[in-house]
């Protein structure tokens, strides 16, 4: 059975891959010099969301509403990746960025979430981990290392939407930053 530190370190390993993902998202933004449409940063919204249940259960310990926010949020990342990948269905409309193994990055992001909520829900079933213990919010490195990457990445999406869109609606194929000169 899955008890609460058993939990905090699937919490954590799952904290790790989101950042990664959205690392992987900087990525193709900075290297392969592809900027995220609005649907993409919504994508990206979706997964710092579900980065917060994961880091709430990494902080206060877990909780079921912990595992609903990350529910809802893959939720909406998804219907919004579906939506993406109902706009480029149609032989000839075009793909937005180019595929990785095979796939666009929102056709992932649509099975990455479909994961994500089975994996929560599945969580939801093992009740030992939502039991009080004593010490159970000591620090241990992985914990820290995965809310610290996970913070400072989460800051940097932050930066980059504001860099790209400015303050008002982010430019439907973006070509260029808002805020950066030419």
């Amino acid at each position: 059975m899955i008890d609460a530190a058993t939990s905090r370190l699937l919490n954590a390993l799952a904290l790790i891959a989101i950042s990664a993902i959205l690392l992987a998202a900087f990525y193709t933004q900075i290297v392969a010099r592809e900027l995220p449409c609005p649907l993409c940063i919504l994508q990206r919204a979706g997964f710092v969301a579900v980065g917060l249940g994961l880091a709430l259960n990494l902080l206060i310990g877990p909780r079921p509403g912990h595992y609903g926010l990350m529910i809802l949020a893959a939720l909406a990342g998804g219907a919004v990746s579906l939506r993406q990948v109902a706009l480029h269905i149609v032989p000839g409309s075009g793909a937005y960025g180019d595929p990785v193994l095979g796939l666009h990055l929102y056709s992932w992001a649509a099975l990455i979430f479909g994961a994500i909520i089975l994996g929560a829900a599945a969580m939801l079933f093992f009740e030992r981990q939502f039991e009080p213990t004593i010490g159970a919010r000591a620090r241990n490195p992985l914990i820290l290392a995965a809310l610290t990457v996970f913070a400072l990445v989460t800051l940097g999406n932050a930066a980059s939407t504001l860099l790209e869109c400015g303050t008002g609606l982010c430019p439907d194929n973006p070509v260029a930053y808002e805020w950066l000169p030419g």
